[in-house]
């Protein structure tokens, strides 16, 4: 299996929720350490930070490696754009991008989708085929994707150009539900 790295974007302020989603607890575990465990299968992982920097990057552990997103406040495709710079560096072969307020993602949906890593590569889950998170993103896509990322809408305009996109069904290990408001949050 090539090498995947893991990126999580834990960014937001939270608007609708309340706060940021990074910090909030489910089961006694914050949001951000749960979607690193889902992030096992990844190495190196990097966590992007905006809102509540300081408190998030507090609660990661000292093999995970934070990026500040300085515009983070625009949306989803500058903390994208922060954590490509910073993998930028990276050897490897693809990077696994999650989202950190998909608490119902563990590492079985990583592991399905890490197991098709390659530079070429452009996959991402769905549930009942549905396409989600997270999205598996092949080196040689980087740049591109850099450079066309913009506002809250992340990579979802690049995806939907591409015709070798490849949809991995998840709906039998997850939900693949994001929580937008506290009741939203699924029982601990």
């Amino acid at each position: 299996m090539a090498d995947c790295a893991g990126l999580l974007l834990a960014a937001g302020a939270g608007r609708r929720f309340g706060g940021p989603k990074a910090l909030v607890e489910l089961g006694g575990e914050p949001l951000v350490r749960r979607a690193l465990r889902a992030l096992e299968p990844c190495s190196p992982v990097y966590v992007v930070t905006g809102a509540a920097a300081g408190e998030v990057t507090a609660l990661l552990p000292a093999t995970v490696f934070p990026v500040h997103a300085p515009d983070w406040a625009a949306g989803m495709g500058e903390s994208l754009r922060a954590g490509l710079s910073a993998l930028s560096s990276v050897e490897a072969d693809a990077m696994l991008v999650h989202l950190v307020d998909l608490p119902d993602v563990t590492d079985t949906v990583v592991r399905r989708l890490t197991a098709l890593a390659a530079p070429d590569v452009v996959a991402r889950a769905a549930y009942a085929g549905v396409p989600g998170h997270p999205v598996l993103l092949g080196r040689d896509h980087w740049p591109a994707i850099a450079s066309a990322v913009s506002g809250d809408a992340g990579a979802r305009h690049w995806l939907s150009t591409r015709d070798d996109l490849r949809l991995v069904e998840c709906g039998d290990l997850s939900g693949g539900r994001d929580v937008d408001r506290p009741e939203d949050l699924p029982p601990p």
